[in-house]
Order: C-alpha cells, then structure tokens, then sequence
C-alpha cells in the first residue's frame, strides 16, 4: 500500500499541474494532511511512511480537489496560525499573512509597557487576529476592534472567544473610526490596499475568494490609508501612534498622507523581505 508519504508527493504534482507554486503545493498537502489526520508537524515528520488509508484518502482526496481550484488552504481547513494563535478563517475575512505580524511586533516597540491599560482601536479587524494578538500580549489593554462587515464581525468574536480575549474586546460594526471619540493611545490597521488596476492580476486564492472590500484600496491603493489618517488625528491622545500596514511601491506617498491629516510619520518599518510594510505615525501635538 502506498504511504502517506507517497500520496502527498503525488498531490503535490497534481496541485504543481493546477497552478500552485510548488513550494506552496508540498505544503499545501501536509496541511491538508495533517487536518485529516489531527496530528502535528513533528507527527507527521515521523510517520509519514505509514500506509495511507482508504479512509485517510476519503477525507483528504476531496480536499486536494478543492486545492486545485485554487481554493485557499486556510478556508479549505478553516483556521490559519497568527502570532501563534489558531484563527478561524471563513470566506468572509481575509486570510492573516505572516507580514501582518509586524504590526503587532511594532505595536509592542511603542506600548512598551505590557502591564499598562492602553486603549486601541483595531480597524478593519477581519478574522480578529490583531486584537487578539495584541490582547494576548498586552493583558490590561481594551481593544476596540471594527469593521464594515457583519459577517467578518461574527467571525471576529468566535476567534476572540475561543483565546478568551473578548471581554477586553468591543466589536462595532462601522467604517474607519466613525462612531468612536477617543483619545485613544494607538489606531492599529491593515487596510485594503490593493490599487484598482491590480485587482485582476492577483491570484485566484485572493481574487476570487477572499472579500474583495478587504483588497480594494483605490486608484493607487492608498484611500483607505487616507481616510483613516484623517480620521485618526483628532482620535488619537498626544502622542498616540497610528501604525498602518501598506503595499510594495507605497511608502513615497506616506509623508504626505501623514502631513495632510497632521500627524509625524516617525518610521516606515521593513519586513523580512525589506520591503517598507508598517507606517507609524504619531499625533505629536503639533499639527
């Protein structure tokens, strides 16, 4: 009989075949593999010569057919791992990238004290993961956590739920900070920031099933970045941060956003590839 093993390398190829890079595809067969199986990396590492099941083919083999339409993994099993967090993810919110950690590890250099009661918004919270790492992290902060979608809302609770973060967490329903008054001490977002003309070229694991109000960002992708500058400068407290994740090709345009709206953009902070991916501006009272 076939092993486990043997069965993932011929998924990876069939993935390679429906357009999946193939580091992506050898990855992508683990997951749904491990999903299947209910085991851990280091599981599957040292057992992945044992013989794979009908009913281990029953399960997994219709997950592989989903992978090649290219849906994505992370809806196909229903959660995605951030900042350590198991989050649960839908097609209603956007699935979390490891470069959105970077802002909960730049949010961390500006409230560097972990025990203080910080008020932070988190706008457009999608599946949550911001607020609750950020909770996780900062265990007397309370966290405003808002988004135009019902739906993302209902998943945002169940993630904030499950890490038991939610009675630090109040959920709206708004755009941007409409509805709220502050001071706040930080405004936390990944906005969309996709230009318009990009829109078709993404892939079809973002293009056709992520939710397109959490790609779309404008002519050039910065209209929501924007919006929340001008929206957060009279919200923040003096000296409150505003930290907005941006786009490749974005960063130029940030000294204006940030002067136009009347905050200081301190630093553009790079992610591990070096592309500039964290504005952080700060009301210095000066504007």
């Amino acid at each position: 009989m076939a092993t486990l093993g043997d069965w993932a390398s011929t998924n990876s190829h069939r993935l390679v075949a429906a357009g999946v890079d193939r580091p992506d595809a050898l990855i992508d067969v683990e997951v749904l593999a491990r999903h299947v199986l209910g085991w851990s990396r280091a599981q599957w590492l040292s057992r992945n010569r044992e013989p794979a099941s009908e009913g281990f083919r029953t399960k997994a083999d219709p997950l592989v057919a989903r992978r090649c339409q290219r849906e994505p993994v992370a809806q196909i099993v229903g959660v995605r791992e951030f900042w350590g967090l198991d989050i649960e993810i839908t097609p209603d919110v956007l699935t979390p990238r490891p470069e959105s950690e970077l802002l909960v590890e730049t949010t961390l250099t500006k409230l560097v004290n972990r025990s203080a009661p910080w008020t932070i918004v988190d706008v457009g919270t999608g599946s949550g993961c911001l607020a609750i790492a950020l909770a996780s992290e900062l265990p007397l902060a309370h966290i405003v956590a808002t988004d135009v979608s019902p739906s993302a809302l209902r998943v945002a609770r169940r993630n904030a739920a499950r890490h038991q973060t939610n009675d630090r967490t109040t959920f709206r329903e708004t755009r941007f900070l409409n509805g709220l008054d502050g001071p706040y001490d930080l405004v936390v977002s990944n906005p969309p920031y996709i230009p318009d003309r990009e829109m078709t070229k993404l892939p079809p694991e973002v293009g056709l099933h992520e939710p397109d109000c959490a790609l779309r960002g404008g002519p050039d992708g910065l209209d929501p970045a924007r919006s929340l500058a001008n929206a957060a400068a009279s919200r923040l407290r003096v000296g409150g941060w505003l930290l907005v994740e941006i786009g490749v090709d974005q960063s130029t345009e940030i000294p204006s956003i940030a002067g136009t709206a009347g905050l200081t953009l301190i630093e553009i902070v790079a992610d591990i590839r070096g592309i500039p991916r964290v504005a952080a501006m700060q009301n210095s009272g000066t504007g």
